[in-house]
């Protein structure tokens, strides 16, 4: 999952012993107090700079588990994959309630933003800075204390753990340079494109509909047992689905969706560059995302060729953001398929029903050329089925 491959991002070269004076500072005093020194100084050297925008990052993934351990929200969101992550229950969690949700897709944009603030005053200054795994944690329970289970490890491996190409060495430390920058600011980018596409449509209206709806629905249950299990496996599964359909079904706020569809146009731009950036170089010392002569210290095997592979893939994915090649449908034939800039320049509510039969893709339905998959199959194909982990990893 994104998050947890970013946060193990933001860690790892050769020897612990080798990690920086920040590295060690992030250890003992956990991000927020770091975040504060850092914003704090009038002359930041580069590797000051990268590093605020890196805590900026992990902050927005802090404040997500911090809102799960306050509300007592379970670790099954699979659609929200910070949501996903496996920490320690809070005996007097509050209730979830739908402004939550608008809170942390708002404070999780405000954080990429800031972080990019960062990345910009940084510009092309080359810097390396050592960071180490064990240096990393999320204050979830928010007592400014490293409590068990808040190592950035702990949190992110049982995500990562059954993924069979990473083998995370021992107290692993990474060595970050320019091209980590631009690779950074190409997943702040991704999320505020995530969060800002969220926002346009409203969200929390829906999610208090059905959360009121499923408050009245187990009110019905009084004390007899339900006859079957289907609740418990589908239920909660059912109800995010509800979440996202009602949300779907508002008219969106345009100024949002074109918003995000720059955010996500950026997204590729700063990977493209983070992939220039990355075969110039000829070191191999403590690699986060390697190129084709080196090895990334966190143990993930990237057959050669892939990122050109990668990038095959972002360029298909850049001419549908821009149009130049259209979604297939099902319906509308071999010659026509759906404009998705037209869907983020002025977009409408979308009904399930509509877009299955094709009436609600019709204001965006053109003639044009086609996506093809043959991109993603051959990127599948070199990373032998893993491409779901390598795109994670990737950006």
């Amino acid at each position: 999952m994104r998050a947890a491959l970013l946060a193990l991002c933001l860690l790892a070269s050769p020897a612990l012993a080798d990690r920086s004076a920040l590295s060690i500072e992030l250890g003992a005093t956990g991000l927020k107090a770091t975040e504060s020194r850092l914003a704090a100084l009038t002359t930041p050297q580069p590797e000051d700079l990268f590093a605020l925008a890196g805590i900026r990052f992990l902050s927005g993934v802090e404040s997500a588990l911090q809102l799960r351990w306050q509300t007592g929200l379970r670790a099954d969101w699979s659609e929200l994959p910070i949501l996903r992550l496996p920490i320690a229950e809070n005996p007097d969690a509050r209730p979830f309630e739908a402004r939550d949700f608008t809170t942390l897709v708002t404070d999780l944009d405000a954080r990429m933003e800031s972080s990019r603030s960062a990345l910009t005053q940084l510009g092309e200054q080359p810097f390396a800075l050592q960071i180490a795994l064990s240096d990393l944690w999320f204050d979830i329970n928010m007592n400014a204390v490293r409590d068990e289970g808040e190592d950035v490890a702990t949190v992110a491996g049982i995500t990562l753990g059954g993924a069979g190409r990473i083998t995370v060495a021992e107290d692993p430390v990474i060595t970050f340079d320019t091209a980590d920058a631009a690779w950074l600011s190409a997943y702040t980018h991704f999320l505020s494109g995530f969060s800002t596409l969220t926002l346009a449509y409203n969200p929390e209206p829906a999610i208090q509909r059905v959360l009121d709806s499923a408050e009245k629905i187990y009110a019905l249950w009084g004390d007899t047992p339900p006859t079957n299990a289907l609740d418990m496996m589908f239920g909660r599964q059912a109800d995010r689905a509800a979440m996202v359909l009602h949300a779907l079904a508002q008219t969106p706020d345009p100024a949002l969706t074109r918003k995000a569809h720059g955010h996500f146009l950026a997204m590729i731009t700063e990977n493209r560059r983070f992939w220039s950036l990355v075969d110039t170089e000829t070191d191999n010392s403590g690699e986060w995302v390697p190129n084709d002569r080196q090895t990334s210290v966190l143990g993930i095997v990237m057959p050669p060729g892939t990122g050109e592979r990668w990038q095959a893939v972002l360029a298909d994915a850049e001419k549908l953001l821009t149009g130049d090649l259209l979604i297939p449908h099902w319906r509308f034939g071999a010659e026509a398929g759906i404009n998705l800039r037209k869907m983020f320049e002025n977009p409408v509510p979308l009904d399930l029903v509509t877009v299955i039969q094709g009436e609600g893709l019709l204001p965006f339905a053109e003639k044009g050329s086609r996506a093809s998959p043959f991109a993603w199959n051959e990127f599948t194909r070199l990373v032998e089925g893993d491409a779901m982990l390598f795109a994670l990893f990737l950006n």
